[in-house]
């Protein structure tokens, strides 16, 4: 055998590179597909098992509905307790006025027909703002203490200041309107006047 023909044969004896890159790559897709299978388990179950766990999940989901229905009818319930008390409360406060506007009137109607005087038809009223005062108290409403205090914007609603001296500036010296609170929170402001301090006096300290 001639050399030439020997060193045809050693060349195709030896694989050719793009046969081996093939096969590496051959390789590396197969254990990438074993790898992704390897994930995908399968678990054998009896028939038994299988109907026994969709029951339980029907089950479950039937429980689930329940309790989305139950805490939805409770939360109308709430709603309606609520909009019923509200209403509750209004009748009951308008039924105490309603007895107020009766002693009123009583008041006015024995002034008219008895000829009572103006002592006795100022006693009726004073009762009936008595009754007021009662009703506001059991209420939980409490008159703003004003007049004499430090004035409070919270609390207080200034419609006339006045320069004095004789008390300190931002003291309350008169009261047009009084004011409420309800529980702590201010229902209407007091209507009040306010002392300011007198400008000072340039020329009166020159002269002295």
């Amino acid at each position: 055998m001639s050399e030439k023909q020997k060193n045809e044969e050693l060349k195709s004896a030896v694989p050719h590179e793009a046969e081996v890159k093939t096969a590496e790559g051959v390789k590396a897709e197969a254990k990438k597909e074993k790898s992704f299978f390897a994930k995908e388990k399968t678990i054998a179950l009896k028939e038994s098992e299988h109907q026994k766990l969709i029951k339980e999940l029907a089950e479950y989901k039937d429980k689930n509905i329940r309790l989305f229905a139950e805490f939805d009818n409770f939360r109308k319930r709430m709603e309606r307790e609520k909009q019923e008390f509200a209403k509750y409360a209004s009748s009951e406060v308008l039924s105490q006025f309603l007895s107020i506007l009766d002693d009123l009137e009583r008041s006015v109607e024995a002034a008219k027909t008895k000829h009572e005087d103006y002592d006795a038809f100022l006693k009726g009223i004073e009762l009936v703002m008595a009754h007021v005062y009662e009703m506001l108290k059991k209420n939980q409403v409490k008159p703003i203490e004003a007049k004499g205090k430090k004035f409070d914007p919270h609390s207080h609603e200034v419609l006339m200041q006045e320069e004095t001296d004789k008390f300190p500036e931002g003291t309350v010296i008169e009261e047009f309107q009084r004011g409420y609170m309800l529980e702590g929170k201010v229902l209407r402001t007091a209507k009040v006047k306010v002392a300011a301090a007198k400008p000072h006096d340039v020329q009166s300290e020159a002269n002295n």
